[in-house]
């Protein structure tokens, strides 16, 4: 199935509209209040791809297309829609802000109990998560951009106000997440002898060298990183003195929320209330990691720079997170990439070292780690290649590419989906688990990304191709009726064997699914991979018509017929045309000359034809 972005944008946009919106107002759902993450990624639904994609813009109305227009005829008219996103947000924001007017990150409904039966209390689906920080990072810039053109469009005194308190209140969200984002990164050292350390050199040496090899392989090659993290200790990063022993083992990334003991952040201008306790071990979370990651680099986008949507202490914030990005984003590609044979990465599924966990889930989010990594330092085809290669090796494992055999206990990978216990969260009353249903969607994205970023047409393909069967299996996987047509998720619409699967509405999966197709806009819109060879033979053709059409040129006067004039005036514009092409379009460069060639060809042979009857 094709991947056709901007129709299958407007559809999830319409059946949005129609689940969320009643006379342009926002309906308040199952989720509403309950989670601050699912209401953040119900509003990305619609806000993500207004401010990522020009033609779904909703910020200028005079602009606004009619094909937009009519899939958002549930959230009101040309003029309406924008002053009701507005209201919508502003819902949001005072939704999740807390009696001392401190922006608040629930979990809600997405935490678990541990215990089969058991029960959370109200102050435990208060609890802060990573998720919800990144999540609401990326909302707060959306929202910010679009105030920020929207505002120079309107006259009204009521919307301008509105506008004013809105932005406030993004700012102070959006500053409060990122302060959270800094208090729930951790660096965990640990002793090489200890479970968790025999668990980190069984991953990365794969039980191919001894213990005391692949310990000193790990201290040589991550003893940059090593030093980068202790001279960072000046600048804010809380790690246990252990870390400048080289016997001992580390890992760092983010825990699931704020770390015991994290310090409040005391360096802004404006000081930030509302900084809760930290009760998350001091545990790195791959899973986490990713989910920061994600949010994190969105404030270093151009959109992000071009429009200045962060104030001063936003921007000193910003590059802290910068430096504890880089640190993770760097230990985990280079955990993966451990050694020089066979990659960990490709040693499948992944096993987690804090938790005694394995799963293909686990395997993705490490890849999309490396994904990251590859996209900063622009990787080599070797790397590219490798990465390809799980990728389609976890579509077949989670059955996204290949058939489900009977009695399959890989459905457990989409419904219920994989759960992880949150270390440090029995503090708060009771064990809470995070569970992980979006394996298909984090797949899809991830081989977007590895496809924008290759070079290598061969591996393009590869991607493009898994990227397409992917999207099938997650289209086919829509509601059909009932509440939430259209959107997500019916894990038994594509295993049908799977009969205890509940179908059951996921804003998570939506935002997912939404998040990729404004990635494959951004693949379709570069330019396509430039073929040397071609762009070689593109070349010579257009040398030889060139000459051949000079040659013609010559015996033009003989002929003073219009028609032939006309001939010679369109191959001269389509010879330039192919040439303009051949640097970075070569095989429409090839198939442009290929007909010149022909016509001049033609054009020979008649009139040689007409003087032998002369």
């Amino acid at each position: 199935m094709q991947i056709k972005p901007r129709q299958h944008l407007l559809d999830i946009w319409q059946a949005m509209a129609r689940h969320s919106f009643d006379d342009g107002k926002l309906v308040r759902g199952d989720t509403d209040g309950l989670s601050s993450v699912a209401d953040a990624e119900r509003l990305l639904c619609l806000l993500y791809p207004a401010t990522e994609v020009p033609a779904f813009r909703l910020d200028q109305p005079d602009t606004t297309e009619r094909d937009v227009l009519r899939a958002l005829d549930r959230v009101g008219s040309r003029l309406e829609i924008p002053p009701n996103l507005v209201t919508a947000l502003t819902q949001f924001m005072r939704t999740h802000t807390a009696a001392d007017d401190s922006p608040t990150f629930a979990g809600g409904h997405y935490f678990r109990p541990a215990e089969p039966g058991g029960e959370i209390t109200h102050a435990q689906r208060q609890l802060g998560v990573v998720d919800s920080y990144s999540m609401s990072v990326t909302l707060c810039l959306a929202t910010l951009g679009f105030l920020k053109v929207y505002e120079g469009t309107t006259t009204r005194p009521e919307v301008r106000k509105a506008v004013t308190e809105l932005r406030e209140a993004t700012n102070a969200r959006l500053t409060a997440a990122m302060v959270s984002l800094l208090r729930s990164f951790t660096v965990n050292v640990f002793d090489a002898e200890s479970e968790q350390g025999q668990r980190l050199i069984e991953v990365i040496g794969q039980g191919r060298q001894s213990d005391r090899l692949v310990l000193q392989q790990f201290s040589h090659r991550l003893r940059p990183l090593r030093a980068t993290i202790i001279e960072s200790i000046s600048r804010g990063i809380q790690v246990d003195e252990g870390i400048r022993d080289e016997s001992q083992l580390f890992e760092c990334g983010w825990a699931w929320g704020i770390v015991k003991d994290a310090p409040e952040v005391d360096v802004l201008a404006v000081p930030v209330t509302g900084q809760p306790e930290g009760i998350a071990d001091r545990l790195p979370y791959v899973y986490f990691t990713v989910a920061a990651l994600d949010g994190i680099q969105d404030l270093f986008s151009d959109r992000t720079l071009t429009l200045g949507l962060l104030d001063e202490d936003q921007q000193k914030l910003a590059e802290m997170l910068r430096l504890r990005w880089e640190l993770s984003q760097q230990y985990w590609s280079a955990i993966a990439r451990f050694g020089t044979d066979r990659w960990p990465l490709e040693d499948l599924p992944w096993q987690t070292t804090g938790l005694r966990l394995e799963s293909e889930y686990f395997s993705l989010t490490v890849a999309a780690i490396v994904v990251h990594d590859l996209v900063r330092r622009k990787a080599t085809d070797d790397d590219l290649t490798r990465t390809v290669a799980v990728m389609e090796r976890l579509a077949d494992r989670g059955r996204v590419t290949s058939r489900m055999t009977r009695r399959d206990t890989t459905i457990r990978l989409h419904n219920p989906g994989v759960t992880m216990p949150l270390a440090g969260s029995e503090d708060s009353g009771g064990q809470l688990l995070w569970r992980m249903t979006d394996f298909s969607a984090q797949l899809l994205k991830r081989s977007i990304q590895l496809a924008e970023l290759s070079r290598n047409i061969g591996a393009q393909d590869r991607l493009l191709r898994l990227s397409e069967q992917t999207f099938e299996h997650l289209w086919s996987r829509r509601i059909e009726d009932e509440e939430g047509a259209g959107l997500w998720d019916n894990v038994q619409a594509v295993y049908p064997e799977a009969g205890d699967v509940a179908l059951r509405m996921s804003w998570s999966i939506t935002e997912r699914v939404t998040e990729c197709l404004v990635a494959a806009r951004n693949l379709y819109v570069q330019q396509p991979i430039r073929s040397p060879e071609l762009a070689e033979m593109a070349r010579e053709l257009l040398s030889e018509a060139t000459h051949l059409f000079g040659k013609e040129q010559l015996e033009a006067s003989a002929a003073a017929d219009g028609s032939r004039a006309r001939a010679m005036r369109s191959i001269e514009s389509r010879l330039d045309h192919a040439r303009s092409l051949v640097d970075d379009r070569p095989a429409t460069a090839f198939a442009l000359a290929l007909p010149v060639l022909q016509e001049l060809d033609t054009l020979a042979q008649a009139r040689g034809a007409a003087a032998q009857e002369v």
